[in-house]
């Protein structure tokens, strides 16, 4: 709890919020392609809902960005927690292919291992407001810790359809539970954030506004970002556990306890990164620990035990969600406050939408047999965008 004593009342609110939807998305993300499978729907139509979540992300991600300005941002922040209820409750009563994807488009759901729904740019804005300098640098580390914590130990929920199952209830059903359990989450945050403020100060101090003196800033940052988030989309979580499902055999309660221990490592390495970035800069920390952790992927496409393949991805995941805190922190830090809805959102949908073009080609690619291909792309395409964007911005420094 050390962690929320310190920081706004408001900002304690987001972080509780991203906790408790960050814990579904971890049971949600390997429990998607099982979940599918088990409706006679094939490796490709895997990737394809995952693309047709990230893309439904982007566009609404969008419409925050060009309009989120003239709405409350709390207003916003409770639509989508009521989108959030019903995507789960929805998924769960749904078994057609057509209706799901339809779902995943509108919805919130999360196959990757960051967050990449309509919550992020809002409360990636209202967290930049409550903290300066490196303490805000510190405040998006616990926003990210927290996330990839939660995440950590809702994988381990993936073990309950199973648990059900053998007390005589269906797979199918024991699946379908567990969306539902996702929309009553939804429902939970909509009632933590209610008790946020109406009209937050700064809001009042300075409006928010569109791109204006940052634009040239932004669209620079967008457009490698998306080359970084093409990568990923490659290797969501969801495909990495169809992945080692594939590959390995790998069981569902075995691919919880790694997605567990991965996530756990991943939160420690955010919790760090602020320490790191205070001695190397923010541009730095997000470059070269990207690197080894994408060398550590394309090593574990040619694996040939598990042990070796899931000592790399540990390692990978130790290294490459450094970036997360420290690239949210440089964006807010190189735009003006009243930009900063507008700039967390632009450089959000180009994430989102080259990130939902590469899964159904991850999952065409599986389809085919190719099974190192999406890890082996992801791995280079990575490695020059972090060659990329340090040559572009290693001399940049913050305003704010």
């Amino acid at each position: 709890m050390s962690l929320l004593t310190s920081i706004a009342p408001d900002a304690r609110l987001l972080l509780i919020g991203r906790a408790l939807r960050a814990f579904s998305d971890g049971y949600v993300a390997i429990l998607l392609p099982v979940y599918l499978l088990a409706l006679d729907l094939g490796k490709w139509e895997v990737g394809l809902f995952s693309t047709a979540t990230l893309l439904g992300s982007a566009l609404m991600t969008l419409a925050v960005g060009r309009w989120g300005h003239r709405v409350p941002r709390r207003r916003l922040l409770l639509a989508a927690t009521w989108l959030m209820c019903a995507t789960g409750l929805l998924l769960a009563g749904f078994s057609a292919f057509w209706p799901l994807l339809i779902v995943a488009f509108v919805g919130t759901m999360n196959p990757s291992s960051g967050d990449v729904s309509i919550f992020l740019p809002l409360e990636h804005a209202w967290l930049a407001e409550t903290a300066q300098g490196e303490a805000r640098t510190t405040l998006f580390a616990r926003y990210t810790f927290l996330g990839a914590l939660c995440a950590a130990v809702g994988s381990l929920a993936t073990a309950i359809p199973q648990m059900l199952s053998a007390g005589g209830m269906t797979q199918l059903d024991a699946l379908r539970i567990m969306f539902v359990a996702y929309g009553l989450t939804g429902a939970t945050v909509f009632f933590l954030y209610r008790a946020l403020p109406n009209h937050h100060p700064h809001e009042q101090a300075v409006p928010p506004a569109p791109l204006g003196p940052s634009r040239g800033m932004v669209i620079r940052l967008a457009a490698l970002f998306s080359v970084d988030a093409f990568a990923g989309g490659l290797l969501v979580n969801t495909l990495l556990a169809l992945w080692l499902f594939e590959r390995f055999d790998l069981s569902l309660a075995a691919a919880g306890r790694f997605f567990f221990w991965a996530g756990l490592l991943s939160a420690g390495s955010q919790l760090a990164a602020p320490w790191v970035a205070r001695r190397i800069g923010l541009i730095n920390t997000m470059v070269f620990t990207h690197i080894p952790a994408s060398l550590c992927l394309i090593l574990a496409a040619f694996a040939t035990s598990l042990p070796v393949a899931l000592g790399l991805l540990f390692v990978r995941a130790a290294l490459s969600q450094m970036d997360v805190p420290t690239r949210t922190a440089f964006v807010m830090a190189v735009v003006t406050p009243a930009e900063r809805t507008a700039a967390a959102s632009f450089t959000a949908v180009p994430r989102s939408l080259a990130a939902a073009a590469s899964p159904a080609l991850g999952g065409a690619l599986f389809a085919a047999g190719w099974l190192a291909a999406p890890l082996v792309a992801c791995g280079a395409l990575k490695i020059l965008y972090d060659i990329a964007i340090w040559r572009a911005f290693r001399k940049v420094r913050p305003m704010h």
